[in-house]
C-alpha cells in the first residue's frame, strides 16, 4: 500500500512538473513562428506583383505586410497565415487566379513578433494586428469590400477579427481553412491530460462565429494531423457556414477551393471583369 502511494505520488508531481513546463511555454507553442530561426523580410523573396509594406497597430506595433491593389471598384482578400507561417505564400496565391481576374487585391500581415514585425505574439495582440491589417487595406483601397481568409491559427484571428468589426464595417465573408472550434480543443488533440483552464489565448471561435451572418465558406482536409476535421465541422456547425470536407491534410488542401470561393464571395458591380478592364 505504502509503494502504490508512493508512486501516486510520484505520478502526480510528475504530472504537475509536466503541466506547469507546459503552462511556461505554451506561448511557444501555440506561436512557434515567432521563435523559429527565419530569414528577415529583406532576404525573403517578395511574391510576383505585391510589394512589401507597414502597416502600423493602435498599441504602437509595426507590421511586415505584402500588399497587392485590387482593380478600381474590386475587393481586398486581408489573409492571416498559419502558426508556423509566414505571409509570402498566402500574398502569392491570392495575387494570381482566380483572384487576379476576378479584380481581388490582398493584403497578408505577418503576426506581432513574427519575422519583420515588432513585439510578441498574444490572443489580443493578433487580434489588434488583425484589426489593424483591415485599416491598413481600407486606408489603401477606399471603399473595397473586405474578405477575411485564415489558415488554421489565422482562421481563428480571421474569425475574431470578424466578430470585432461594427456591422457597419462588416466584412464580404469568411474563408477558412483547416480552423479549430477554440484553442483548448485543438490543445487537448495534442496535450490530452492538460487542463484547459491553463491557456491563456483560448480563441473561442465558435463563440464568435455565431454572431456573424455570413457569407462563411470552412475548408477541412479529411488527413488533417494537426487540426483534426471534426473541430472545423464543430465551428461550422456554431455559425452559418458552408462546411467542405475534401481529401489531404493541413497545408495540402490550401487553395484547393479558391474558385469556388471566389465565385461565393462575388465581387461588387463596381468592379469589371478582366476583359473589361483590359478595354479601358
Amino acid at each position: 500500500m505504502r509503494l502504490l502511494l508512493l508512486l501516486f505520488a510520484a505520478a502526480a508531481i510528475l504530472y504537475a512538473v509536466g503541466v506547469g513546463a507546459l503552462a511556461l511555454v505554451q506561448r511557444r507553442l501555440i506561436y512557434p513562428g515567432a521563435y523559429a530561426d527565419a530569414a528577415p523580410p529583406g532576404e525573403r523573396t517578395v511574391p510576383p506583383g505585391t510589394a512589401a509594406i507597414r502597416a502600423e497597430t493602435p498599441d504602437g506595433e509595426r507590421l511586415y505586410a505584402l500588399w497587392r491593389a485590387p482593380r478600381p471598384g474590386c475587393g481586398v482578400v486581408v489573409s492571416f497565415h498559419g502558426n508556423a507561417s509566414m505571409p509570402e505564400f498566402h500574398a502569392e496565391r491570392f495575387a494570381a487566379d482566380p483572384w487576379r481576374t476576378a479584380g481581388w487585391g490582398v493584403l497578408a500581415p505577418a503576426y506581432r513578433g513574427y519575422p519583420g514585425s515588432t513585439g510578441a505574439p498574444s490572443e489580443d495582440g493578433l487580434i489588434a494586428d488583425g484589426l489593424a491589417a483591415v485599416a491598413e487595406a481600407r486606408a489603401r483601397a477606399p471603399g473595397s469590400p473586405i474578405l477575411l481568409h485564415g489558415h488554421s491559427l489565422g482562421a481563428a484571428v480571421a474569425v475574431a477579427v470578424a466578430a470585432r468589426l461594427q456591422r457597419a464595417d462588416a466584412p464580404a465573408g469568411l474563408y477558412l481553412e483547416a480552423p479549430f472550434d477554440s484553442m483548448v480543443s485543438a490543445a487537448r488533440v495534442h496535450f490530452p491530460g492538460v487542463p484547459g483552464w491553463l491557456l491563456r489565448d483560448t480563441y473561442r471561435s465558435d463563440q464568435r462565429i455565431a454572431e456573424l451572418p455570413g457569407p462563411i465558406l470552412i475548408v477541412h482536409g479529411t488527413d488533417d494531423p494537426v487540426v483534426p476535421a471534426a473541430l472545423g465541422r464543430r465551428l461550422a456547425e456554431a455559425g452559418e457556414a458552408r462546411f467542405a470536407l475534401i481529401p489531404g491534410d493541413h497545408v495540402s488542401i490550401l487553395g484547393a477551393r479558391d474558385a469556388e470561393a471566389a465565385a461565393l464571395f462575388a465581387r461588387p458591380r463596381t468592379c469589371p471583369d478582366a476583359a473589361a478592364a483590359e478595354a479601358r
